[in-house]
């Protein structure tokens, strides 16, 4: 089988827009820690990161550099390929989940409309649920390869939390299904490029809440942040990490984070829409595109700085308190929305 240059052409375009999603991801995860502190600090009264650079801006930077400066330590008791395994499994996975992103329009250049979407697959929703429940492994196996018990016990909530909270998400979605009639991604964001009022959270108000919940409960952040819980668990699950691999971990979360963010809002909000603008009259421009993506990432860092908001004002759920909310109130009120919604399309319908 022999591959014409045209085949040639596609790759490139491919690899060049894997490794730009890939550098954007990791340098948006290594400067929200820094937007974490200074959240934090302006709610605190206080001045946040102001030493490392102007503004402290190279203080993610000093933090890489200690991290990778850090002595590495595997415990002897530890099952060391598995140990090692998990940090990057749950770095690989939180990437991954970009890969069917719509991340703006078609561009025109070289005589040719470049997709900036990696893999424009039919099932992409199932595509990144999928992922997410690959992710759920790193949090096991890094805890239970620890051979300590307050990691294991930490890797046990995360796991049962993420399974738990699965559920209203992928239900919620649902109702957004029935009115798209596609899993792909790509016509979700179409359908609601003709304005701001097509937008799906206009019609998937509580669907959208209960996603937004979710979401937190799946990236451990507070109120869900019991994997994590250092006045109960010593530390969490990655107690035993250090170096690049805690590393790793802390990355993964902020990549789960902006990639929640992305998905939120190529969901409910249009994706690279700009709203109240008809970006099909300017064309397929390469500026026309990066503006939509440079909306599609100001809509997604919105949600990053909520996330923190949260973390900083609400205090965490005991563990009982966590499996109530999910079990006994989410995935009610996700299945009463998914029957109102069929209930209201098949009334029009007629």
């Amino acid at each position: 089988m022999f591959f014409t240059a045209i085949d040639y052409w596609i790759f490139l375009e491919k690899a060049i827009l894997i490794l730009a999603v890939v550098s954007i991801s990791l340098v948006i995860a290594m400067y929200a820690t820094w937007a974490e502190r200074k959240v934090a600090a302006v709610m605190q009264d206080r001045r946040g990161p102001n030493r490392a650079g102007p503004f402290g801006l190279f203080q993610p930077l000093a933090d890489g550099v200690k991290l990778f400066m850090k002595e590495e330590i595997i415990p002897n008791v530890s099952a060391k390929f598995l140990f090692v395994m998990a940090p990057a499994l749950a770095m690989i996975t939180a990437l991954m989940t970009s890969a069917v992103i719509p991340w703006g329009s078609s561009v025109h250049l070289f005589g040719r409309d470049i997709s900036l979407q990696i893999a424009d697959i039919n099932i992409g929703i199932l595509y990144i649920f999928g992922v997410i429940s690959l992710g759920v492994y790193g949090i096991m196996i890094g805890g239970w390869a620890s051979n300590n018990k307050f990691s294991l016990l930490a890797a046990i909530r995360g796991a049962s939390q993420m399974i738990s909270y699965e559920l209203a998400m992928g239900l919620s979605l649902i109702a957004v299904l029935m009115m798209t009639g596609s899993l792909r991604l790509s016509v979700i964001v179409a359908q609601q490029s003709e304005g701001f009022f097509n937008w799906n959270i206009i019609y998937q108000p509580l669907g959208f809440l209960i996603f937004f919940i979710c979401a937190l409960a799946e990236c451990n952040r507070t109120p869900f942040d019991l994997p994590e819980a250092e006045n109960e668990l010593n530390f969490g699950y990655h107690q035993e990490y250090s170096s690049m691999k805690l590393g790793f971990y802390l990355f993964a979360e902020y990549i789960n984070m902006f990639i929640s963010g992305v998905v939120m809002a190529t969901l409910f909000f249009g994706g690279y829409d700009i709203p109240f603008v008809n970006e099909a009259a300017w064309g397929n421009h390469w500026w026309v595109a990066l503006l939509g993506c440079g909306m599609l990432m100001t809509k997604a860092l919105f949600f990053v700085f909520l996330f923190m908001w949260i973390r900083w004002t609400i205090p965490r759920f005991r563990y009982d308190q966590l499996m109530n909310v999910g079990w006994k109130k989410l995935i009610p009120l996700a299945l009463i929305n998914m029957v109102i919604t069929a209930a209201v399309m098949l009334f029009f319908s007629k």
